[in-house]
């Protein structure tokens, strides 16, 4: 598959690898071409065989993953507009409210995900994923030996079956949790693994698992 991942930050980087490892091509996308020329050329340097470029938009592409926070995510889908029709748009963000790190900013019918579903339309087909992991562990794509666990949501049964080929593809296992209403309960789960990092002493390289 081509990918777009839009935003050059750790996640956009940990996507990119593990989308590499598997066998696809990727683009990163973002306004300033200092951080985005970057990264690419990083991805070139380690995956040698594989195809990494950058781009200042979202162009032409199977998936495009937004790898950015809740606010710049919305912003995004406001101005990407006819760029992403066909595709399939991969949210991965917890809208935490980040002035106090004490909450999601998100009304408790909805998600951050299904915002960004009515915002672009039903001609894209948003799934969430990668929500739930960190940066650290989807580099190398598992935690404490074992795969990494994605949890997908979406409610179009083929752009949730292209995310489980990326994430398989990268060596991880993914797990479809239903219809794109349980980002609700993804963005609450991804909201209680950052705060439990500090208490924990966990340092940011913790993940879930789900047994067996």
């Amino acid at each position: 598959m081509r990918i777009n991942i839009v935003g050059p930050g750790n996640m956009g980087r940990a996507i990119a690898t593990r989308a590499l490892a598997g066998g696809h091509g990727v683009r990163i996308v973002h306004p300033d071409a200092d951080p985005a020329r970057a990264l690419a050329e990083e991805l070139r340097q380690r995956f040698p065989d594989g195809e990494s470029d950058w781009a200042a938009s979202a162009e032409a592409a199977d998936v495009t993953v937004i790898a950015l926070w809740y606010d710049t995510a919305l912003q995004f889908a406001r101005s990407a507009g006819p760029a992403l029709a066909g595709q399939v748009l991969v949210d991965i963000c917890n809208p935490i409210d980040v002035a106090t790190m004490d909450g999601r900013v998100t009304p408790p019918d909805t998600s951050a995900a299904e915002e960004i579903q009515q915002i672009v339309g039903t001609d894209v087909r948003v799934v969430k994923a990668f929500n739930t992991t960190f940066a650290g562990p989807l580099a190398t794509g598992e935690g404490h030996d074992f795969p990494l666990d994605v949890l997908i949501a979406g409610d179009d049964a083929g752009a949730k079956d292209k995310i489980t080929e990326l994430v398989r593809s990268g060596g991880m296992r993914p797990l479809d949790v239903g219809p794109l209403r349980r980002a609700r309960e993804l963005e609450a789960m991804g909201f209680l693994h950052i705060a439990m990092q500090q208490p924990l002493q966990l340092n940011w390289q913790s993940s879930i698992k789900i047994l067996p």
